[in-house]
């Protein structure tokens, strides 16, 4: 299911060092709201979606999420960051607790469009904390992916709901796909 490229998603560049940016990026990384805890939540509601297309697209997902965690990485490196731990802004280790143990597709797909939601608000409050150009048009690239998970989601909850065909399930992936193409 999972490949490794070594290239990233989106070009990571600086204009300075910025440890103090780097420190908050760390709760991109591993934080309550991060990119960690994304992917290790998709990966574990898609094991309980029965609608396959819906699973494959978490999936989808929970890769993606994981490439962004690989884009904050890199960045907090180059922003001369502490070396990387999974722990949040404050040093306080992730935890699983993070994580929504839900069973119910509706619910599952809610809480995603939730988590989506609160990491897009998150990035955009940290946004305002950084003069870089560079670091700006990254975050604003990962707030346009959360978005449009988010809405992909809220697809599939309303598919979910009203017994949607296949194809339209398959539609799912297919405009998922499509999203990115503007990434390479």
């Amino acid at each position: 299911m999972f490949n490794f490229r070594k290239q990233l998603f989106y070009p990571i560049h600086v204009e300075r060092q910025d440890p103090m940016f780097a420190k908050v990026l760390l709760e991109h990384y591993a934080g309550r709201n991060s990119e960690l805890s994304s992917a290790i939540q998709y990966l574990n509601h898609r094991h309980n979606i029965s609608n396959r297309y819906v699973r494959e697209l978490l999936g989808l997902f929970a890769a993606e999420e994981l490439g962004h965690m690989e884009l904050i990485a890199v960045a907090i490196t180059k922003l001369g960051g502490p070396p990387l731990k999974c722990v949040n802004s404050q040093g306080a280790p992730w935890v699983i607790n993070y994580i929504d143990q839900n069973v119910d597709s509706i619910t599952i797909l809610q809480v995603n469009v939730q988590a989506e939601t609160r990491a897009s608000h998150l990035y955009q409050q940290h946004l305002e904390l950084t003069s870089d150009p560079n670091m700006k048009r990254m975050i604003n690239f990962l707030i346009g992916r959360e978005e449009v998970h988010k809405r992909l989601l809220q697809r599939a909850q309303i598919l979910i709901r009203e017994t949607g065909s296949p194809e339209d399930f398959s539609e799912l992936i297919y405009d998922y796909k499509m999203s990115l193409q503007v990434l390479e």
